[in-house]
Protein backbone atom coordinates (compact mmCIF):
# COMPACT_ATOMS: atom_id res chain seq x y z
CA UNK A 1 0.00 0.00 0.00
CA UNK A 2 1.15 3.53 -0.79
CA UNK A 3 -0.94 6.07 1.18
CA UNK A 4 0.74 8.95 -0.68
CA UNK A 5 -0.88 8.07 -3.99
CA UNK A 6 -2.84 11.02 -5.39
CA UNK A 7 -6.27 9.67 -6.28
CA UNK A 8 -9.08 11.35 -8.20
CA UNK A 9 -12.66 10.12 -7.69
CA UNK A 10 -15.00 11.22 -10.48
CA UNK A 11 -18.73 10.54 -10.12
CA UNK A 12 -21.82 12.71 -10.38
CA UNK A 13 -23.50 10.86 -7.50
CA UNK A 14 -22.50 12.33 -4.10
CA UNK A 15 -23.35 9.06 -2.33
CA UNK A 16 -20.88 7.13 -4.51
CA UNK A 17 -18.15 9.72 -4.01
CA UNK A 18 -18.60 9.51 -0.24
CA UNK A 19 -18.71 5.71 -0.22
CA UNK A 20 -15.62 5.22 -2.40
CA UNK A 21 -13.79 7.91 -0.45
CA UNK A 22 -14.58 6.09 2.79
CA UNK A 23 -13.29 2.81 1.37
CA UNK A 24 -10.04 4.52 0.41
CA UNK A 25 -9.69 6.23 3.81
CA UNK A 26 -10.25 2.86 5.50
CA UNK A 27 -7.35 1.53 3.42
CA UNK A 28 -5.13 4.42 4.54
CA UNK A 29 -5.29 6.58 1.40
CA UNK A 30 -5.66 10.24 2.34
CA UNK A 31 -4.69 12.15 -0.80
CA UNK A 32 -8.07 11.88 -2.53
CA UNK A 33 -9.75 14.59 -4.58
CA UNK A 34 -13.45 14.46 -5.45
CA UNK A 35 -15.04 15.63 -8.70
CA UNK A 36 -18.73 15.53 -9.56
CA UNK A 37 -18.12 16.87 -13.08
CA UNK A 38 -15.78 15.33 -15.61
CA UNK A 39 -14.67 18.75 -16.87
CA UNK A 40 -13.42 19.64 -13.38
CA UNK A 41 -11.32 16.47 -13.32
CA UNK A 42 -9.90 17.20 -16.77
CA UNK A 43 -9.01 20.75 -15.67
CA UNK A 44 -6.97 19.35 -12.76
CA UNK A 45 -4.89 16.77 -14.63
CA UNK A 46 -1.85 19.02 -14.24
CA UNK A 47 -1.88 17.93 -10.57
CA UNK A 48 -0.65 14.56 -11.93
CA UNK A 49 -2.92 12.03 -10.24
CA UNK A 50 -1.53 8.55 -9.66
CA UNK A 51 -4.95 7.00 -10.25
CA UNK A 52 -8.40 8.05 -11.42
CA UNK A 53 -11.61 6.24 -10.51
CA UNK A 54 -14.12 7.21 -13.18
CA UNK A 55 -17.86 6.80 -13.61
CA UNK A 56 -19.31 6.16 -17.08
CA UNK A 57 -22.48 8.26 -16.98
CA UNK A 58 -21.50 11.83 -16.28
CA UNK A 59 -22.51 15.32 -17.36
CA UNK A 60 -22.03 16.15 -21.05
CA UNK A 61 -19.26 13.58 -21.64
CA UNK A 62 -19.48 9.85 -21.10
CA UNK A 63 -16.68 8.00 -19.35
CA UNK A 64 -15.11 6.74 -22.56
CA UNK A 65 -14.80 10.31 -23.86
CA UNK A 66 -13.23 11.39 -20.57
CA UNK A 67 -10.90 8.37 -20.62
CA UNK A 68 -9.68 9.30 -24.12
CA UNK A 69 -9.00 12.89 -23.05
CA UNK A 70 -7.08 11.75 -19.98
CA UNK A 71 -5.01 9.30 -22.03
CA UNK A 72 -4.19 12.04 -24.55
CA UNK A 73 -2.98 14.20 -21.68
CA UNK A 74 -0.95 11.40 -20.05
CA UNK A 75 -1.24 7.81 -21.26
CA UNK A 76 0.37 6.52 -18.04
CA UNK A 77 -2.38 7.61 -15.63
CA UNK A 78 -4.16 4.44 -14.50
CA UNK A 79 -7.93 4.70 -14.80
CA UNK A 80 -10.41 2.36 -13.16
CA UNK A 81 -14.06 2.55 -14.12
CA UNK A 82 -16.61 2.25 -11.33
CA UNK A 83 -19.84 2.21 -13.26
CA UNK A 84 -23.43 1.10 -13.08
CA UNK A 85 -23.39 0.18 -16.76
CA UNK A 86 -23.93 -3.53 -17.27
CA UNK A 87 -23.35 -3.64 -21.04
CA UNK A 88 -20.25 -5.69 -21.72
CA UNK A 89 -19.45 -3.53 -24.77
CA UNK A 90 -18.89 -0.52 -22.50
CA UNK A 91 -16.48 -2.47 -20.32
CA UNK A 92 -14.65 -3.80 -23.40
CA UNK A 93 -14.36 -0.29 -24.85
CA UNK A 94 -13.09 1.07 -21.53
CA UNK A 95 -10.31 -1.53 -21.53
CA UNK A 96 -9.69 -1.07 -25.25
CA UNK A 97 -9.06 2.65 -24.73
CA UNK A 98 -6.70 2.12 -21.83
CA UNK A 99 -8.63 1.62 -18.58
CA UNK A 100 -6.80 -0.60 -16.11
CA UNK A 101 -10.02 -2.17 -14.86
CA UNK A 102 -13.81 -1.92 -15.02
CA UNK A 103 -15.85 -2.63 -11.90
CA UNK A 104 -19.62 -2.49 -11.78
CA UNK A 105 -20.88 -0.29 -8.96
CA UNK A 106 -22.91 -3.13 -7.50
CA UNK A 107 -19.66 -5.10 -7.10
CA UNK A 108 -17.69 -2.34 -5.36
CA UNK A 109 -16.94 -3.02 -1.71
CA UNK A 110 -13.90 -2.60 0.48
CA UNK A 111 -12.41 -5.96 -0.55
CA UNK A 112 -12.78 -5.17 -4.25
CA UNK A 113 -11.31 -1.70 -3.67
CA UNK A 114 -8.37 -3.31 -1.86
CA UNK A 115 -7.75 -5.67 -4.80
CA UNK A 116 -7.93 -2.76 -7.18
CA UNK A 117 -5.49 -0.61 -5.20
CA UNK A 118 -3.06 -3.54 -4.91
CA UNK A 119 -3.22 -3.97 -8.68
CA UNK A 120 -2.54 -0.28 -9.26
CA UNK A 121 0.45 -0.35 -6.91
CA UNK A 122 1.84 -3.44 -8.68
CA UNK A 123 1.44 -1.82 -12.11
CA UNK A 124 3.18 1.36 -10.90
CA UNK A 125 6.00 -0.75 -9.42
CA UNK A 126 6.33 -2.61 -12.71
CA UNK A 127 6.47 0.57 -14.77
CA UNK A 128 9.03 2.13 -12.47
CA UNK A 129 11.08 -1.08 -12.29
CA UNK A 130 12.23 -1.06 -15.87
CA UNK A 131 9.92 -3.81 -17.10
CA UNK A 132 11.34 -6.92 -15.41
CA UNK A 133 9.22 -10.05 -15.88
CA UNK A 134 8.80 -10.97 -12.19
CA UNK A 135 6.50 -7.98 -11.53
CA UNK A 136 4.50 -8.96 -14.63
CA UNK A 137 3.84 -12.41 -13.16
CA UNK A 138 2.66 -10.83 -9.90
CA UNK A 139 0.38 -8.41 -11.74
CA UNK A 140 -1.18 -11.12 -13.86
CA UNK A 141 -1.75 -13.37 -10.86
CA UNK A 142 -4.37 -10.94 -9.56
CA UNK A 143 -6.16 -9.70 -12.67
CA UNK A 144 -8.84 -10.96 -14.99
CA UNK A 145 -8.24 -11.86 -18.62
CA UNK A 146 -9.39 -8.51 -20.03
CA UNK A 147 -7.21 -6.60 -17.59
CA UNK A 148 -4.25 -8.83 -18.39
CA UNK A 149 -4.70 -8.12 -22.10
CA UNK A 150 -4.85 -4.41 -21.33
CA UNK A 151 -1.65 -4.56 -19.23
CA UNK A 152 0.19 -6.43 -22.00
CA UNK A 153 -1.07 -3.99 -24.64
CA UNK A 154 0.21 -1.05 -22.60
CA UNK A 155 3.52 -2.79 -21.95
CA UNK A 156 4.17 -3.68 -25.59
CA UNK A 157 3.01 -0.34 -26.94
CA UNK A 158 5.33 1.44 -24.55
CA UNK A 159 8.40 -0.80 -24.45
CA UNK A 160 8.40 -2.92 -27.62
CA UNK A 161 9.33 -0.07 -29.98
Amino acid sequence: MNPDLKIFLVDDEPYCLDLYGQYLRNLGYVNVQYFNKSADCLDQLTLQPDLIFLDYNMDNLNGIDVLKKIKRFDPNIPIVFLSGQKEISIAVNALKYGALDYIRKEDVDEDRMTECMNKVVRVKEFLSGGGRMEPVKKILAGVGVLSAVSVFQKFFLKYAK
